[in-house]
C-alpha cells in the first residue's frame, strides 16, 4: 500500500528519504515563502523543522500566505503552521519560536541544524543569520525580494553576487562584502519591481508596504525547498 511519500521514494531512493527523516532544518519567516518552504519540506519527508515567527495571520495574507484562510485569521503564524504541518505529517518533530528575530534576539541558530533558510525581510537579522550559519558551516539560503513582481518565471537560485536590479540583493551585497562573506546562495528575480499604489490600501498599512500575488512568493519558497532537499540528499 501506498504512504504518504511512496511518490517521493520513487524518485529519491529510500536512502534519501532517510537522509530527508534526518535532517533538522531552521526557518526563519512563515509568511508568503517562508510558509510554502515548510509545507513543501514536511510534504517531502523533512524530519525535523523549527520555524521563527512572531506574527499572526491577517486577512490581507490570504492572497499569498499557505496558512492563511478566514479560519486561521488572527493566530499566531507559529501555531497555524504547526497544525498544518502535523496534519500533512503527523511524525515531523515541529519546534517553534514565537519571536522577531533580531541579532540580539535569543540564541537559536546551532549545531544542531543540518540546514538554515532565511526568509525573513529584515536587513539586519538577515545578515545576522547569514553570518552566523557561515561561520557555523551550516548551508545556508537566502530569500529576496519577491514584492512588487509578476512573474515567477524570472525567479532562480543563484549566487548573491551574480544578481542584479533587485534592491535587496543591492543592499545585501553591500553588507554581506563589508563582512567578508564571499558566496552566498540566495533565490531572487531579475525583474524590475513595480511602483504599488498604495492609494488603494483600505487599512493603516504603511507606504513602504509591497504590493503581492498569489504566484510569485510561494514558487520563491518552492525553489528553496527544492534546493534544501536536493543538497541534503546529495543531488546536483
Amino acid at each position: 500500500m501506498s504512504d504518504r511519500f511512496s511518490r517521493t521514494r520513487m524518485l529519491l531512493g529510500q536512502a534519501s528519504m532517510k537522509k530527508l527523516s534526518d535532517a533538522h532544518v531552521l526557518l526563519f519567516g512563515i509568511g508568503g515563502v517562508g510558509g510554502s518552504v515548510a509545507e513543501a519540506l514536511v510534504r517531502s519527508g523533512i524530519g525535523a523543522i523549527t520555524m521563527v515567527d512572531n506574527d499572526t495571520v491577517n486577512p490581507s495574507n490570504i492572497n499569498r500566505q499557505v496558512i492563511a484562510t478566514d479560519e486561521t485569521a488572527g493566530l499566531l503564524k507559529t501555531e497555524a503552521m504547526r497544525k498544518r504541518l502535523s496534519s500533512i505529517n503527523p511524525d515531523c518533530r515541529i519546534t517553534t519560536h514565537n519571536l522577531f528575530y533580531l541579532p540580539d534576539s535569543e540564541e537559536i541558530i546551532s549545531t544542531d541544524f543540518d540546514y538554515i533558510i532565511d526568509a525573513i525581510d529584515t536587513v539586519t537579522a538577515k545578515i545576522d543569520i547569514i553570518t552566523k550559519a557561515q561561520a557555523l558551516n551550516i548551508p545556508v539560503i537566502s530569500c529576496m525580494g519577491t514584492g512588487n513582481k509578476l512573474r515567477p518565471e524570472l525567479l532562480e537560485i543563484t549566487d548573491i553576487y551574480k544578481t542584479s536590479v533587485c534592491p535587496l540583493c543591492r543592499v545585501m551585497r553591500t553588507e554581506l562584502k563589508k563582512r567578508g562573506c564571499k558566496k552566498l546562495q540566495v533565490v531572487y528575480s531579475p525583474e524590475t519591481p513595480r511602483k504599488p499604489d498604495s492609494s488603494l490600501l483600505d487599512d493603516d498599512t504603511t507606504q513602504r508596504t509591497p504590493g503581492s500575488v498569489s504566484f510569485v512568493p510561494p514558487v520563491a519558497g518552492y525553489l528553496i525547498a527544492s534546493r534544501v532537499v536536493r543538497d541534503i540528499v546529495g543531488e546536483v
